[in-house]
């Protein structure tokens, strides 16, 4: 080897090992929690499975619960511990309150949960608890929900007296759909509107996998036509919001004129009741306009139409595969309430202990949101040492957390309800070994609504119905496959036949 080809040799090496040590030397700076090495472009995109809560679950075994990846572009820090969730949610929570801003959302107007956080969300949210998600305006739709129910009640007694199988999955996505519905627009179908069908696009336009969203800089290309689908139901969800504004202006008119109610009131109504106030925003005082009403209702649909549904089925299915729990529940259910009348909401949930435990076992072992709506730090900051940067997205794998043997014993894969007998761990969002709510200043303002829908509904299926599964199938075969969309559904839907149980 010649001396010039020599000297060239010494000092790419040498420029190669500058270059090398100012990268550890700027890494160890960082102080970055620890993580799995990514790919150039890529990061760790590849290796988030279609079920990306368990990929990270095992990735967090390695790395720890505080976990730092790189998805695309965005830094990303994944929380899998309820030290670590509290850390985020809790100690640092103000800092931790932002929201990313997916695509997706561009093309929809914030209320609440999808909403960037400042004075405006405070206020909002603030208005949505005290006159929309209190405990007494939600008593307002008791009635309404209990006709529901009784008429998804009276529709399986038919299909059971004919012997035909139920869809159980269908008829509760059913049922829940036409309470929110009724309850946030004041129907439950409009025929001039697909509104079901508007509501199936949003959610698979929030659940898609969108390169734009990782790889920002492509938004403009829309390589995958998505940019194109948003705009189309941005459209048509404005033009639903704003007919049914104004049809309940016109009907609330009509009543004034004829000094007669004409309608059952909604929380459209209740919106309406607050328009042209001031919001006052730290100082700053706007109205209440059409612009706000439209992104609170539809922000009240997307947070509460799904959910609630995909609990009860994952709910009904760990009680299909376990008898012993069925008839445990079904006992308790003879014996509060008994076998000549329905479980009634405000008087029977408070007594019923074991459903209780029921719930809160299904939410620890399928919770619908797996990996809880992503946070956002809004500046650069300091947790356990670990350097989070501004803008870095936060993941809390509340999905890890409920399969954690250090937390729930070592049959942490096994639905035991008993597990939470004399426990004084509720769903409150202060237990941060179980938040499937979430928990701080983003916590599910809609908590309540939620869980009291989920848990009348579950103790209307158990107490009303023996239930037997087809052609042979043992409840241990029952398949319990996971399908990860906008919230962790249940694959392959649960077909049963139901016998009607009650003396009425």
């Amino acid at each position: 080897m010649s001396p010039p080809t020599i000297a060239i040799f010494l000092i790419f090496f040498s420029c190669l090992w500058i270059l090398i040590q100012t990268l550890i030397s700027k890494l160890k700076k960082k102080k970055l929690p620890p993580g799995p090495w990514s790919l150039p472009i890529l990061g760790n995109l590849h290796m988030l499975s279609n079920l990306p809560h368990r990929s990270l679950h095992d990735l967090a075994k390695k790395y720890g619960p505080i976990m730092s990846l790189r998805l695309g572009n965005i830094p990303t820090i994944v929380v899998s511990s309820p030290e670590a969730a509290e850390l985020f949610l809790k100690t640092h929570d103000a800092n931790f309150a932002g929201r990313p801003r997916f695509q997706a959302l561009d093309f929809m107007s914030s209320g609440v949960g999808l909403a960037e956080y400042g004075p405006y969300q405070r206020h909002v949210r603030k208005l949505c608890s005290l006159h929309l998600l209190c405990p007494s305006k939600l008593q307002v739709f008791a009635p309404l929900r209990r006709e529901e129910i009784g008429l998804m009640v009276q529709s399986m007694k038919n299909a059971g007296e004919k012997g035909e199988l139920v869809d159980v999955n269908e008829k509760i996505f059913e049922l829940n759909e036409d309470i929110m519905y009724r309850m946030v627009l004041g129907c439950k179908t409009d025929d001039r509107f697909d509104l079901k069908g508007i509501l199936k696009e949003t959610f698979l336009a929030l659940g898609a996998f969108n390169l734009a969203d990782f790889f920002p800089y492509l938004c403009s290309l829309d390589i995958q036509g998505l940019s194109r689908r948003f705009k189309r139901n941005s459209k048509r969800i404005d033009l639903l919001l704003e007919t049914i504004i104004q049809d309940h202006e016109q009907a609330n008119k009509t009543e004034m004129r004829s000094g007669q109610r004409g309608h059952d009131h909604d929380f459209v109504d209740m919106l309406l009741s607050l328009m042209n106030q001031p919001l006052n925003f730290d100082g700053q005082v706007h109205l209440m306009d059409r612009t706000n009403m439209k992104a609170i209702i539809f922000d009240m649909i997307v947070a509460s139409t799904h959910t609630s549904a995909v609990m009860v089925v994952w709910i009904f299915s760990e009680l299909m595969r376990h008898p012993r729990v069925m008839k445990n529940l079904q006992q308790e259910l003879d014996s509060v309430i008994g076998k000549d009348r329905m479980v009634q909401e405000v008087t029977d949930l408070p007594k019923l202990g074991y459903l209780n435990m029921v719930v809160k076992e299904t939410f620890r072992l399928h919770p619908a949101g797996p990996l809880l709506f992503p946070h956002e730090s809004i500046n650069d900051t300091t947790v356990q040492g670990f350097k989070i940067a501004k803008k870095s997205r936060i993941l809390i794998n509340v999905w890890s957390i409920g399969r954690d043997p250090k937390l729930w014993s070592e049959n942490v894969e096994e639905f035991y309800p008993e597990r939470f007998l004399d426990s004084k761990i509720d769903l409150q969002g202060q237990d941060f070994q179980l938040i499937p709510f979430g928990s701080g200043r983003r916590g599910c303002p809609g908590m309540k609504l939620g869980l009291t829908t989920v848990q009348l509904v579950v103790a209307h299926l158990a107490h009303c119905f023996d239930w037997e599964l087809p052609g042979g199938l043992q409840p241990q075969d029952l398949d319990m496959s996971e399908k990860f969309e906008m919230s962790l559904e249940k694959a392959v839907h649960v077909l049963a036949k139901p016998t009607y149980r009650l003396h009425i």
